[in-house]
Formats: C-alpha cells, sequence, structure tokens
C-alpha cells in the first residue's frame, strides 16, 4: 500500500515507518522537520507545518491510507481532510482514552466522550499547548468527529492508553523501570490489588499498520494487557526483568497517608489512580474489541528490559531529570515518614 503518516518522528511514528517498510509499503511521512530521525530506505519525506497550515506539499498526491498520530487539534484534521477527502481511501485516527473523561465505570468504545464546554470556538485553536491541555480529551474528542465527517465510513479511531517503552519522553513507566533498577527500598503506592494498564508504543504502532492494511473502520480502545492487571502485577514484573539490585524491597503506603504526604496519584505515583479518584476507571479500560481485531502483546517483561537498556543510552543530563515521580529524596522522606507514624511495626 502507499500510507501517508503525519508526524513518524516522534514517540510511535518512528516505529510504524520500521514496520510498514518491514511489510513491503511505500511510505511518506508529513512533518516539520525539526525532529527527523534517520528514516528507513525508500521512505519519502515531505515538509510542512500543519500549525500554520502549511500542507502545500501534501496537494496533488494520492495514498491508500492516512495515518494521522499527533494531532490533539480538530483544526489540523479539518485542514487535513480539506486536502485529502479525495486523495486517500483510508484515514486511521490516533486518538486516547482521554475522551472518556471521568467515566463512570470501565469503558468500553459506546461510553460517552469528553464534550467542548468553553467560550469560544475550538476549530480556532491552532496549537495544543500547556494553556489547553484541560481540554485534551475533549479537544482529542472533537478531533474524531472531523475525521469521520471527511473520511465516513472510511475512518478507524485507535484510543491508546499509556504508552511506554523506548523512546518514551515522559517517563511514567520510565520512572518504576529506573527506580527497581536502582534498588533498595522502593515507595509502591496503594493497594497492591489496584488495577494498571499500559501499552508497548510497539505494539501499538505494529498493530495500527495491521489496522491500516484490514481498512476496519470503527472505534478500537487500545490499551493492555490482555487480562487484568495490579499495580504489583506491573511492578514484580519489572523487579523480575531488572538487572539492577538484587535486594529490591516493595513498601506499600495506602492511599489516605500518601494524600496526607501531599504525595499525587499518577504524577507523583505514576501508573496509579487510587479507587474514588474520578479517573480510576480509565486504568480498567475494555479492550476485547481491539484483541478480536488483532491486537497483540509482547511480554511486559521484554519491555521493561528494553526501556531500561534505552534509557541507559541517552545523556546523564536527561537521565537525572525524569519527568514523572518522586524525586529520590522526596522518597526517602515519604518513606520515614511511613515508618515513623504511630503504631508502624507493631
Amino acid at each position: 500500500m502507499r500510507i501517508l503518516i503525519l508526524g513518524g518522528t516522534g514517540f510511535t511514528g518512528p516505529f510504524q515507518v520500521a514496520y510498514a517498510v518491514q511489510r513491503g509499503h511505500q511510505v511518506t511521512v508529513f512533518n516539520r522537520g525539526k525532529r527527523q530521525t534517520e528514516l528507513p530506505a525508500g521512505v519519502e519525506h515531505l515538509q510542512g507545518d500543519r500549525v500554520t497550515g502549511d500542507l502545500a506539499s501534501l496537494k496533488g498526491k494520492r495514498w491508500d491510507v492516512v495515518i494521522d498520530v499527533p494531532t490533539a487539534i480538530p483544526r489540523w484534521v479539518r485542514d487535513v481532510g480539506e486536502v485529502l477527502a479525495g486523495a486517500a481511501d483510508r484515514f486511521v485516527f490516533t486518538s486516547t482514552i482521554s475522551v472518556y473523561g471521568d467515566p463512570k465505570g470501565p469503558p468500553d468504545e459506546t461510553a460517552p466522550v469528553e464534550q467542548w464546554t468553553k467560550p469560544g470556538d475550538p476549530m480556532e485553536i491552532r496549537q495544543f499547548t500547556a494553556a489547553n491541555i484541560e481540554d485534551y480529551g475533549a479537544l482529542k474528542a472533537l478531533s474524531e468527529r472531523e475525521a469521520e465527517k471527511w473520511f465516513p465510513a472510511k475512518t478507524t479511531i485507535i484510543r491508546p492508553g499509556l504508552i511506554v517503552g523506548p523512546r518514551d519522553d515522559i517517563d511514567r513507566f520510565t520512572y518504576w523501570v529506573t527506580r527497581i533498577d536502582r534498588g533498595g527500598e522502593v515507595l509502591c503506592p496503594g493497594n497492591p490489588t489496584d488495577p494498571a494498564q499500559v501499552i508497548d508504543a510497539r505494539d501499538l504502532a505494529e498493530w495500527t499498520i495491521r489496522m491500516a492494511e484490514a481498512g476496519t473502520p470503527g472505534v478500537f480502545n487500545a490499551t493492555g494487557p490482555r487480562a487484568r492487571m495490579s499495580i504489583a502485577e506491573l511492578l514484580y514484573g519489572i523487579r523480575a526483568a531488572s538487572s539492577g539490585d538484587n535486594m529490591v524491597r516493595f513498601t506499600w503506603v495506602n492511599a489516605e497517608f500518601l494524600a496526607a504526604q501531599k504525595v499525587e496519584p499518577w504524577s507523583d505515583m505514576p501508573l496509579w489512580l487510587p479507587p474514588g479518584n474520578p479517573s480510576a476507571p480509565i486504568s480498567e479500560i475494555r479492550v476485547g474489541k481491539a484483541i478480536a481485531a488483532g491486537l497483540t502483546y509482547r511480554p511486559l517483561a521484554t519491555t521493561a528490559r528494553e526501556t531500561i537498556e534505552w534509557f541507559k543510552t541517552l545523556s546523564e543530563a536527561r537521565r537525572t531529570k525524569l519527568r514523572a515521580g518522586l524525586a529520590p529524596e522526596r522518597e526517602v522522606e515519604v518513606l520515614a515518614a511511613w515508618h515513623a507514624r504511630p503504631g508502624a511495626g507493631r
């Protein structure tokens, strides 16, 4: 097939490009060229800018399928739709489980999505910034609608959960991999049975290409693993794959104590949302539809091992400034407070 990948140089994009080439497809990537990685031989690179609306390099060409990787702005989908609606047969849009907002229960693909409730026309937003980060779910939901508008009955919408593995630049999974690899006493959040979900970027990227091949329209949640996973299973699975200190000790600290210590779920304690948190059901996304459509998962141990191997190749400056999780000195403080509480150890 002739595949156009909008983006292609971030987290999942390079994996999509490599896998599509491996399977014999003709691949074109379109992006600003600011983070251009070394592309496989034969991949065409078109340069432009969706922020400014510079799509000239897309005009006058044709593809079998378009895969939109980075969009969080409905205007971007509209602009591309105006250019490509008659120049491509199908459209695959990478959305997010954040479209569900704070669901009432574990959502499947039919659950209600976020609605735009703010003043002003969201189609006037040109760029996703910190100023509209709280609107992420609503903007993605609007972007989904734009995709379906321009490619009716020919759109595949993929809603990933937390994407992890090599190339991750938000560090939520990487925090746990590096922390456990460092060894010693590890502060672990809440109840060991609390749920957690992640998907390896390569599993997501490769399945996205296979969905493009199949041409199956519709909406699909895409996270993992196949069956329910607890936060303890996640962390013990990472420990089993670690090559670090064998004296790792997990200390489970309850949600109430963490809240009193101002330790935040998801940011300070990545991948964890306590029961009662309005967003907690997004840790139990239903993925049966995607599995039936061919989504597969590599072992957690493989993801953990290859993530730490990749992370150790980065610069020292990058490795010492994780973008999620507790700083080491803060973890020590919270653990000391936990052990010093009245009745501890009795």
